[in-house]
């Protein structure tokens, strides 16, 4: 069955290098308003799947993540009005020059192929992905997770209708709905119709699929997420950041898990900031000293930190506090336990800043701001296929660009070489 979809797939891609712009542009806006006009279908699976996610003790956090409403989808269908109106990278000259012989010689930006995107429990990544694709001039190959089978169900089946009133092939998206382990190991090794893969969820399954694939992969997710607060932070603007970056939404892969504390401010800072993560329900697991500063904090909840806390993803909201000193610490601290994701310094000392912003090595470093901006969207890209943590192919935000090759074209006039 799966290798019945790759196949397709391969297929479809081929027919999409002769698509225009224009048309992928009209196939994404009805792909949008068909998922509209069926939203009542899409609810009602999703429904199912919130059922199943509360009977079988699925955390708030990881049903916050399938959850779909009005409001959701209606952000996902602008996600494919933005992708429309965005300019298509396949066929840009990225660089041209013209060879002493005569030859030009031209890098032209081209679709991978066919990608495949392992993802867990979030539906709305199988609108993002399959425009995002689609725009790209890919066919994609979707195997989500099985807690939100039904709604992948219904997503790809409305989008396979908006695409049958268009000239994309309507085989450019397939969805593997058999969630067995399996379908994973058979993905990552068909060379033979997969051009890319992409996981992107949980630590397990990315690692699995790096160890165990054939096919290429770009590597993303995981965000152990750390903020540091300088000994020189604004204490106002800091707490801000802080309780943003743990409680906007903690289920997230760009939310901060743990923070730390410059020495020299901790017994002020930290009861400072402590009612607000109180109020906001936000669980401390915190070094001796962080311990010793709050235990007169009797609305927190508060317990000793464990080594792997510091190792954790919570996606929940738990935090993992440490009391540094100095940045030096915190550098050694991120660099030992930090995924590559975002990172963030408070600090109104600019010289401390810059050290920071230039010795961190993650895809996105900040100054004053919440580790939540990292997103597609937020930095002006659109839709996004996820956070890329390694170096090659891409890093960060994996946009339209990042989701294509290039190839070099070259025109001659009848040169041989001699």
């Amino acid at each position: 069955m799966v290798k019945k979809k790759t196949r397709k797939a391969k297929q479809a891609s081929r027919q999409l290098t002769m698509v225009s712009a224009r048309e992928k542009n009209e196939a994404l806006m009805r792909m949008g308003e068909k998922l509209w006009q069926m939203r009542d279908r899409i609810f009602e699976a999703n429904q199912k799947d919130l059922e199943a996610a509360i009977q079988n003790g699925l955390s708030k956090a990881k049903q916050d993540r399938l959850l779909l409403n009005e409001k959701r989808l209606a952000d996902m269908i602008e996600g494919l009005k933005v992708l429309a109106q965005s300019q298509d990278p396949v066929g840009e000259v990225m660089e041209t020059h013209l060879r002493p012989n005569g030859l030009q010689v031209d890098k032209v930006r081209v679709p991978f192929g066919v990608i495949a995107i392992i993802y867990e429990s979030r539906p709305n990544v199988t609108v993002d992905a399959a425009g995002l694709a689609l725009k790209a001039g890919n066919a994609i190959v979707l195997r989500g997770g099985k807690e939100a089978i039904f709604s992948n169900q219904a997503l790809v089946r409305v989008m396979c209708e908006g695409l049958a009133e268009t000239k994309i092939p309507v085989d450019s998206i397939q969805l593997i709905d058999r969630t067995g382990r399996d379908t994973i190991d058979y993905l990552i090794r068909d060379k033979e119709s997969v051009d890319l893969v992409i996981p992107r969820g949980g630590a397990g399954l990315i690692q699995r699929v790096v160890q165990n694939a054939h096919v290429p992969v770009i590597e993303t997710g995981v965000g152990n997420c750390h903020i540091y607060v300088h000994a020189s932070a604004d204490f106002m603007m800091a707490r801000s950041v802080v309780v943003n970056a743990k409680t906007q939404r903690p289920s997230v892969c760009n939310a901060m898990e743990t923070l730390l504390v410059d020495q020299s401010i901790a017994e002020e800072f930290l009861p400072f900031l402590a009612r607000e993560l109180a109020d906001r329900g936000v669980q401390v697991k915190g070094c001796e000293q962080t311990c010793r500063i709050l235990q007169d904090e009797p609305s927190l909840k508060i317990e000793p930190a464990a080594e792997e806390d510091y190792d954790t993803e919570f996606l929940d909201l738990i935090l993992a506090v440490k009391v540094v000193q100095g940045t030096g610490e915190a550098l050694r601290h991120i660099e030992r336990f930090g995924t590559g994701h975002s990172e963030a310094i408070i600090a109104e000392d600019q010289k401390a800043a810059d050290a920071f912003l230039t010795q961190v090595d993650a895809a996105a470093v900040y100054h004053n701001a919440s580790t939540r901006f990292t997103d597609g969207a937020e930095f002006g890209f659109g839709a996004e296929m996820g956070i890329s943590t390694q170096k090659l192919h891409a890093r960060g935000p994996m946009g339209l660009k990042e989701l294509t090759s290039y190839k070099y074209v070259i025109r001659g006039t009848g040169q041989i070489r001699e």
